[in-house]
């Protein structure tokens, strides 16, 4: 029997990767970047000042303290060069923070180290204090040289990424598009008329989940457990709206009308059968007209829980595991499964805790209302109080 680890990583090799989407680089945040990012430009881009203050030239640094005559302004955005095409000679340029700085520049003291603490005028005299060399000096390229590395394939994007990237000219980027889906959920029982029917709380619950995971939704269809139907419905929703995948809950067992089961599995490359967790062990995946299908158990913890597992991760966002201290003594089952209670997790006295919630069974939908992750119990465990778990935000 496979591991949730064996199993991931079977339907990471059936998942093509998608396309990407170029788009303004002000609504980047959020998105994964389609392609690794390297520096088309230097950062900075020129010598700059760090600070409000004066030039010194090598000379008049070792001079210091000294008093020198003051020259023309260089404000930020202003070319140096045109208004010391001579360079400094005898004088010191008074210069704002992040100005080029002119030629033969070596050192910028800060205006109020200086004899008097303001700007002076150009052609009066200020007193100098000593000042080493290389002092409030931001060299070309110190953050940044061309062909650096910056963001890396897959990276998801935050504001501090639009400053990065608007600062080497960058208007538009390329990332990931968002996975688009077919849901199909279901059977012969849900969504009809009769006192043996129920509603339908997978599909819905599908899709709000594929909305937090940042998954479009292209559509969601019900099977009736007719195999004949769910293979021309599915057939036409994907001709109609060119899914990446297709995401299937229940029918997959081995009752007599598992109907997604016999419909997929004879596909080739198709895999059913059993992953050592509960809930959520029957899983399966499929190729059908091209499209990737992966199929989640039917009761709907099972399917919680399955999506936050194989969806999530794989098609969308989800947050990374963490490890937390249980709050109270926790057995695993009596068996190698691994099991995933719901549960909540919090920070008390700087330390995150886990404490489980509700029951274990698949099908207890209300006592997982609340529910904020995932425990990792592992099989044939005795946890106590304190010991540290595996917990999965939802």
């Amino acid at each position: 029997m496979r591991t949730p680890e064996d199993h991931l990583a079977e339907l990471v090799e059936l998942l093509a990767p998608r396309p990407g989407l170029k788009i303004p680089l002000i609504e980047a945040p959020g998105h994964r970047l389609a392609a690794e990012i390297r520096a088309g430009a230097d950062s900075p881009r020129f010598d700059n000042s760090q600070m409000d203050g004066y030039t010194l030239t090598l000379a008049q640094a070792y001079q210091t303290p000294a008093t020198f005559r003051v020259g023309p302004t260089i404000a930020a955005g202003q070319n140096p060069e045109e208004i010391y095409p001579d360079g400094l000679e005898d004088v010191i340029a008074p210069i704002m923070t992040g100005a080029k700085l002119p030629a033969g520049t070596a050192a910028i003291i800060p205006v109020e180290q200086c004899t008097p603490g303001e700007f002076a005028a150009t052609g009066e005299l200020v007193a100098v204090p000593r000042t080493p060399a290389g002092q409030f000096i931001r060299r070309a390229g110190s953050d940044i040289t061309v062909g650096t590395p910056l963001l890396p394939l897959g990276h998801q994007l935050t504001p501090l990424d639009v400053g990065l990237l608007a600062s080497q000219s960058l208007a538009e980027v390329w990332v990931q598009r968002p996975a688009r889906v077919l849901i199909c959920s279901g059977g012969a029982e849900v969504g009809t008329p009769g006192v043996a029917s129920i509603p339908d709380s997978n599909g819905p619950m599908l899709e709000a989940l594929c909305a937090q995971a940042g998954i479009e939704v292209a559509a969601r269809i019900l099977n009736n457990d007719d195999p004949v139907k769910l293979r021309r419905d599915l057939s036409a929703a994907i001709e109609q709206h060119e899914p990446d995948a297709v995401i299937t809950s229940g029918g997959i067992s081995h009752g007599k009308f598992e109907v997604v089961r016999q419909v997929l599995e004879p596909e080739a490359g198709a895999w059913f059968g059993h992953v050592e967790q509960q809930p959520g062990g029957p899983q399966g995946f499929a190729r059908f007209q091209g499209v990737p299908v992966i199929c989640l158990p039917g009761n709907p913890i099972s399917t919680l829980v399955s999506f936050r597992l194989f969806v999530a991760p794989l098609l969308g966002e989800a947050a990374e595991p963490l490890q937390a201290r249980l709050s109270e003594d926790t057995e695993g089952l009596p068996s190698n499964r691994e099991q995933f209670r719901r549960g909540i997790h919090r920070v008390v006295d700087t330390r995150l805790v886990a404490t489980p919630l509700g029951g274990a069974g698949s099908h207890l939908l209300a006592r997982a209302a609340g529910a904020s992750c995932l425990i990792r119990i592992p099989g044939r465990a005795q946890l106590r109080a304190g010991d540290t778990v595996t917990v999965y935000p939802l």
